[in-house]
């Protein structure tokens, strides 16, 4: 099958277009796993001042207490503020502005491991993302000098998730 120059150089486009959508995700990726890394950072730092690990404070009435709705017995901590006072006011940067604000001890971590879970959410949607952009590239014959199609569907196809018995 001969390819004219038009539809050839069409190709060309339409390869370099996914090839740019591909490069935009991972590129994407790097700058999400940057900001995980920096909460993460950030997280240890304040488990640092409270003196505690992220597992360091179990909470007591948690197996005992499962599916009874009474008034606890105990005040139950926090498994990151410990002991530590939860209203010592903590310097936060707010996301999104170059702007200070004294925020709770306790709001704090929170808010960072909020937003930790919603970067973790968004990094698995990404690769994803990614995933599919190899595999139709893979598809589309770019990648047939380099890695064979097979191989790629593989990796594509290969799941996280243990299967439900």
């Amino acid at each position: 099958m001969e390819l004219d120059a038009k539809k050839f150089a069409e190709l060309l486009e339409k390869y370099e277009a996914e090839g740019d959508e591909f490069l935009l995700v991972r590129n994407q990726m790097v700058e999400n796993d940057r900001e995980r890394n920096a909460n993460r950072e950030a997280l240890t730092a304040l488990r640092k001042i409270a003196r505690t690990t992220k597992t360091s404070v179990p909470c007591p009435f948690d197996s005992v207490m499962k599916g009874v709705s009474t008034k606890p017995l105990v005040q139950e901590a926090c498994s990151t503020c410990g002991s530590h006072d939860p209203s010592e006011p903590t310097w936060l940067m707010l996301p999104g502005a170059d702007l200070f604000a004294a925020v709770p001890f306790h709001a704090a971590h929170t808010m960072l491991e909020k937003d930790g879970e919603k970067m973790e959410f968004e990094s698995k949607k990404l690769q994803s993302l990614a995933k599919e952009k190899a595999l139709l590239l893979s598809e589309l014959g770019v990648l047939a000098d380099s890695v064979p199609r097979g191989v790629i569907r593989s990796l594509v196809a290969l799941n996280d998730k243990p299967l439900a018995k």
